[in-house]
C-alpha cells in the first residue's frame, strides 16, 4: 500500500513538470545570419594579398590558417621557383593544403 501510494505520488508530480514544460511559452528566436550574410552587411573591402609581393609578416597577419613556417615557406617557395602566375600554384607550397587555400582564396591575388 505505501509503494503504491509513494509511485502515484511520484506519478503526479512527473506528470504536472511534463504539462509545465509543454505549455511553457516558446521565446521567439531571430534568424541567424550567415558568414557571408553578415560580411555582405557589413560591405568591408576584402584585402587582396599579393603572392608575389607580400613578405612572411603581411602573408602571416593576412591569410587565416597561415603561421610563420607557412608564410616563409610560401616566400621561400616563390624566391625559389620565381612568381606565382596563379593563385591554386599554391598548392605547391608544403603545409599549405586545400582547406588553406579555399579559406584564403577570396583574399590572394597574382600580378
Amino acid at each position: 500500500m505505501r509503494t503504491g501510494f509513494f509511485y502515484s505520488l511520484i506519478f503526479a508530480l512527473l506528470t504536472s513538470a511534463s504539462i509545465a514544460v509543454v505549455a511553457a511559452p516558446v521565446p521567439k528566436t531571430e534568424p541567424v545570419n550567415t558568414a557571408k550574410e553578415m560580411s555582405a552587411e557589413i560591405n568591408e573591402p576584402v584585402v587582396r594579398v599579393d603572392l608575389n609581393s607580400a613578405d612572411a609578416a603581411t602573408l602571416q597577419r593576412e591569410l587565416s590558417g597561415v603561421g610563420e613556417a607557412k608564410a616563409k615557406a610560401i616566400v621561400a617557395y616563390r624566391e625559389g621557383n620565381g612568381p606565382f602566375s596563379s593563385v591554386d600554384e599554391l598548392l605547391e607550397v608544403k603545409g599549405i593544403g586545400k582547406a588553406i587555400l579555399d579559406k584564403n582564396r577570396e583574399k590572394l591575388g597574382v600580378n
